[in-house]
C-alpha cells in the first residue's frame, strides 16, 4: 500500500494584511492559516488513501509557532505529520523549502510513493517548490494537475495546459503538484480536531539535518500594490473616437 506525502505551507492570511498611508503592508494583526493550495493536495492524499489503502504524512517546515499548522493538517485526515521546526525557518525562499523537505524526505522517509504538494502557496506563489523538490530526489513531476489517480506502481494524472487537458503517467515514486479544482477540501469538525491532537509527530530540528540550505533570493522590500485612475471621458463621435484610440497608443495599450 503506498506512503502519500503531503507537503503543506502554514502563511499569513491575506484578509488580514492592511495598507499602510506610505504604501507599505501592516501585517501587525494578521492571522494564519494552511495554504489555499495546499488544502488541496492533503485532500487528495486522503482521497487517494480512501481507493488504494496506505499511509498519509502531512509535512511542514516553519518556526516552532506554526505548531497550529500541524494540527490543522491532521484535522484533516492524515495519519501522522512530520514538522521541521527552527527559528531560522522564518521567510524560507522556495528553493530553501524544495531543498529543506527533499533532505528530510531522503533521510527520513526514504519508503515513500508519492509526494503531493499545491501548484504554489498562498502568499508567495512562486511554483518552484514541487519542482525543486522532484529534481533534488531525483523523481519525476508533474505539474498542473486537475486529477490523479494511482494504478500499480505509476500515478497517472490529468493536466491542464493551454491546448488542453493531457493525460500523463509517471513511474512511482513521484511528485505531482495539483490545481484548486482537483477537489473541495474538507472542513474539520470538532471529533477531526481532537483526533488530530492524538496523531503521532515527528520533530525534526535544523541540527538534526544532513546539508546546509543557504538562500538563492533575497527579499529587499514588499508594498502594497496601486492603482491610478486618470478618469478621462471620451464622446462617441469619430473625433473623440481617434482621440481615445490615440491615448491608447500613447500608453502602449494597442500598437
Amino acid at each position: 500500500m503506498p506512503t502519500i506525502i503531503a507537503c503543506c505551507k502554514w502563511v499569513i492570511d491575506e484578509a488580514y494584511i492592511r495598507k499602510g498611508s506610505s504604501g507599505n503592508l501592516d501585517f501587525s494583526s494578521v492571522d494564519y492559516k494552511i495554504s489555499d493550495y495546499d488544502r488541496n493536495a492533503i485532500e487528495e492524499a486522503v482521497r487517494l488513501k480512501g481507493s488504494h489503502g496506505g499511509t498519509v504524512i502531512a509535512m511542514t517546515v516553519g518556526t516552532p509557532e506554526a505548531t497550529k499548522g500541524v494540527k490543522d493538517a491532521l484535522s484533516r485526515g492524515p495519519d501522522q505529520a512530520c514538522f521541521i521546526a527552527d527559528a531560522a525557518f522564518s521567510n524560507l525562499e522556495p528553493s530553501q523549502t524544495a531543498a529543506i523537505l527533499a533532505d528530510v524526505i531522503r533521510s527520513r522517509f526514504a519508503d515513500y510513493d508519492l509526494i503531493l504538494c499545491g501548484e504554489g502557496s498562498s502568499d508567495l506563489y512562486a511554483q518552484q517548490v514541487g519542482a525543486r523538490m522532484a529534481e533534488n530526489l531525483g523523481i519525476p513531476c508533474i505539474s498542473f494537475a486537475q486529477k490523479v489517480d494511482l494504478d500499480g506502481e505509476r500515478v497517472v494524472a490529468e493536466r491542464r495546459v493551454e491546448e488542453g487537458i493531457e493525460v500523463v503517467a509517471a513511474s512511482l515514486p513521484a511528485l505531482v503538484t495539483v490545481l484548486p479544482e482537483i477537489n473541495v477540501p474538507r472542513i474539520p469538525g470538532v471529533k477531526d480536531t481532537l483526533m488530530a491532537s492524538r496523531k503521532p509527530v515527528m520533530t525534526i530540528r535544523k541540527e538534526d539535518m544532513t546539508l546546509p540550505h543557504e538562500a538563492f533570493l533575497q527579499t529587499l522590500s514588499m508594498t502594497a500594490a496601486r492603482m491610478d485612475r486618470s478618469c478621462e471621458k471620451f464622446s462617441t463621435d469619430a473625433p473623440e473616437i481617434t482621440r481615445f484610440v490615440d491615448a491608447l497608443r500613447k500608453k502602449a495599450v494597442i500598437p
